[in-house]
């Protein structure tokens, strides 16, 4: 590999004049390109039966932090994180990524339980979903003491399908009377339509990459359909 330096007119530029793999040198060097968890979501993916989307070699089982860096900084294109202090998301697979998000903002994160435990303490927002995962109804819980009025929360989470969790987390945050900055999302399974219901609510949803269609043929991402 050659890297050449060159300033012209005072700005510094670089050509990379000869990279046997280019994903890898841009990859290792904390670049970021959409493009890139799409190659990840085409090439690790799995299509389960009920058109299940399987991607837990770099999201949500197995963590690739690396990924979930880039991912964090891409949502702060996206977003005013100056505005933030707080990252809430859903137990539990959208911890990993909303911990990161967190760390790289400087601020707090906070997940929806599932269920009431002996250590939650005085009183709780609650919201009542459905899981589409597991087929039952859940009622999501979030502490008092770690959510408030003066809060300005960016939403985060792994996946989005139907919406159903990212609805309650909109409900408890307006709940709290807290401040909804948007909703930062990895993956949207677009043919589910919940992310276009959360947007027609008015809601500011960004997912970096919205599959349309996945099948045992592929998987297609929305701005590919043409």
């Amino acid at each position: 590999m050659y890297v050449s330096f060159f300033r012209p007119a005072g700005r510094l530029f670089f050509l990379i004049l000869q990279v046997p793999n280019i994903q890898t040198f841009i990859y290792e060097r904390g670049w970021f390109h959409l493009q890139q968890l799409k190659d990840r979501i085409v090439r690790e993916g799995k299509v389960l039966p009920g058109n299940i989307i399987k991607v837990d070699g770099f999201l949500n089982h197995r963590v690739d932090t690396k990924l979930m860096e880039q991912i964090a900084d891409e949502f702060a294109k996206h977003f005013d994180i100056s505005k933030v202090t707080l990252i809430l998301t859903a137990e539990a697979s959208g911890i990993a990524l909303a911990t990161i998000c967190a760390y790289r903002y400087g601020v707090p994160m906070v997940f929806a339980k599932k269920a009431k435990s002996d250590n939650i303490e005085g009183g709780l927002f609650r919201s009542d979903i459905f899981s589409y995962t597991y087929k039952i109804k859940v009622t999501q819980l979030v502490s008092r003491e770690w959510l408030s009025a003066s809060d300005k929360v960016l939403i985060v989470d792994d996946f989005l399908a139907n919406g159903e969790a990212l609805r309650g987390l909109c409900e408890i945050v307006e709940q709290a009377g807290a401040t909804l900055v948007g909703i930062g999302v990895a993956i949207e399974k677009g043919f589910q339509g919940g992310g276009d219901r959360l947007r027609a609510q008015g809601y500011d949803v960004v997912s970096l990459a919205t599959i349309e269609q996945a099948d045992p043929n592929g998987i297609v991402f929305r701005e590919d359909e043409d």
